[in-house]
């Protein structure tokens, strides 16, 4: 059963993990990872597998990105983190994911997928009973909560999205504005107001 985590506290867990430079961590913290930035938590499935490496390069190719936007990225499977190590060192061509740079988390006894409410069900699963769906939270930098989405295992994700969102969140605390539908950087935000609904909607009600 999944459940929702908006305006909580990320649930923290410390796990082994694998870093960005290939280092083996016996033990990463996520609140210590996430401490000022924003956070990326991404759970999928298993490594080795199809859908899951596609999300994990597109993941890594935009890292630079996340990080000018000061966001820590964090990967989390139910393997171990030796496989995780494996898939490195594997190169695309061959279906790896190459030299990925985020922190690849380990969550063999699956607690950190249960806390975060991803758990599949065994006769709906295209993998193993109990692995990650496609999970995907967002936090601020005092790691509440702000976007929760999940995909069923098919559904591989769209990585500009998630800095659109990340982007969006920005904007908001930065100028007080919400971002209408369809929101991109550099387009107007809208004021939480009646008098602010009316004045976006009466200059870019066509541009929705």
């Amino acid at each position: 059963m999944t459940g929702v985590l908006i305006g909580e506290l990320a649930p923290d867990f410390t796990c082994s993990a694998v870093s960005p430079s290939g280092e083996i961590l016996s033990s990463f913290n996520l609140h210590n990872s996430f401490k000022d930035k924003y956070g990326l938590i991404f759970f999928y499935p298993l490594d080795f597998t199809f859908v899951c490496p596609s999300e994990l390069i597109a993941l890594s190719n935009r890292i630079g990105h996340l990080k000018e936007l000061n966001v820590e990225v964090i990967s989390v499977s139910s393997d171990s983190h030796y496989t995780h190590n494996a898939w490195r060192n594997t190169e695309p061509a061959s279906g790896g994911i190459g030299n990925v740079e985020f922190t690849m988390a380990s969550d063999l006894n699956g607690e950190i997928i249960k806390s975060y409410g991803l758990r599949s069900v065994s006769n709906r699963s295209y993998y193993d009973p109990g692995v990650a769906m496609r999970g995907t939270f967002i936090t601020d930098k005092n790691m509440i909560v702000r976007s929760q989405t999940i995909n069923d295992e098919p559904i591989g994700r769209n990585i500009d999205e998630c800095i659109r969102i990340i982007e969006a969140l920005i904007f908001f605390e930065e100028n007080g504005q919400v971002c209408p539908a369809g929101w991109n950087k550099g387009f107007p935000g809208m004021h939480n107001t009646k008098e602010g609904v009316s004045e976006f909607l009466g200059a870019h009600h066509k541009m929705l």
